[in-house]
């Protein structure tokens, strides 16, 4: 890692991810071809391949000797390896982008030793940046499109609040989670089991958070864990281009990420189950044990 320009990476990063929001604002859902994978609820758009090309040419011209593991180029057994690489997302979120709803965004992260490094997340929608740089913290840049700050855009660093609350217990926090596209099966038992323990009344023998929120995009839910505007979030299903560049991001924010599943404080990138905790002076492992003891016995099996 001594030897690349983590800052010149982000740099580029950030270039790219403009100009793939200004093809995504460009774009009418409404009159883009769209398709599915694996059911009706795992949409793909020709915008999604549209913008992955964009940024696969843009990033392999830069940067030839670096591997690249996007969603829309993905095969079945592609790994990300110790190499140098850039993993990304096209478009994450791409039923709200499709419905219209202005909570989808470009996530491009870069990868060494399967650790992300750099963590680019884009919301063209609502002009918001996020950037970080392993060990040079993490930032939300809002506004440089409509010349807030004279074209630089009004930088902050994150997270929002200067004096982070502790963590004192699930029945205090925002959790946020996603049903994704598989909706049945032990993997969907487990997750409505869970959202079900979480809402319920400690009377009941639930945790009683204060609610659940599902923003439609995991680069977005966790940008906004490492904000500290959610708490908690828990994931099962996505891949490592939806969380490889707001985990770096969420990790310079202080949070950290510990897995989906009870036991594993060290989740690899690739492991498709997450559980992201917002930075805050006390109480973090405190909420993943309470966090796991709610999921009990019930356990996702999501294959890497």
């Amino acid at each position: 890692m001594a030897d690349l320009n983590l800052q010149e990476i982000q740099e580029t990063l950030i270039s790219v991810v403009r100009e793939a929001g200004r093809m995504i604002m460009s774009a009418n859902p409404t009159d883009i071809a769209t398709g599915t994978k694996l059911n009706s609820a795992d949409i793909v758009t020709e915008t999604d391949k549209a913008v992955e090309t964009l940024v696969s040419s843009r990033l392999s011209k830069a940067y030839p000797s670096f591997a690249f593991i996007g969603e829309e180029t993905y095969k079945p057994g592609m790994q990300v390896t110790a190499a140098p690489t850039f993993i990304v997302d096209p478009i994450d979120g791409t039923t709200n982008f499709v419905h219209g709803l202005p909570e989808a965004c470009v996530s491009l992260g870069f990868a060494i030793d399967r650790v992300p490094a750099v963590g680019v997340v884009y919301n063209p929608y609502q002009d918001k940046l996020y950037t970080a740089i392993r060990g040079q913290g993490a930032f939300l840049t809002l506004g440089a499109a409509w010349g807030l700050e004279g074209g630089k855009g009004r930088v902050s660093k994150l997270p929002l609040s200067k004096n982070p609350a502790p963590l004192a217990g699930l029945d205090t926090c925002l959790v946020a989670a996603e049903w994704g596209s598989t909706r049945d099966g032990v993997n969907y038992d487990v997750k409505t089991e869970v959202f079900r323990k979480l809402c319920a009344s400690k009377e009941t023998g639930g945790a009683m958070v204060h609610s659940i929120r599902s923003l439609g995009s995991a680069a977005l839910n966790l940008c906004a864990v490492a904000a500290g505007q959610l708490d908690v979030y828990w994931e099962g299903g996505c891949w490592a281009w939806d969380v490889c560049a707001a985990w770096a991001i969420l990790r310079e924010a202080g949070g950290i990420m510990a897995s989906g599943n009870p036991g594993d404080w060290e989740p690899a990138i690739d492991s498709r189950k997450y559980l992201a905790v917002r930075g805050a002076p006390a109480g973090q492992r405190e909420i993943v044990e309470e966090f796991w003891k709610v999921i009990g016995d019930g356990r996702m099996e999501y294959e890497s």
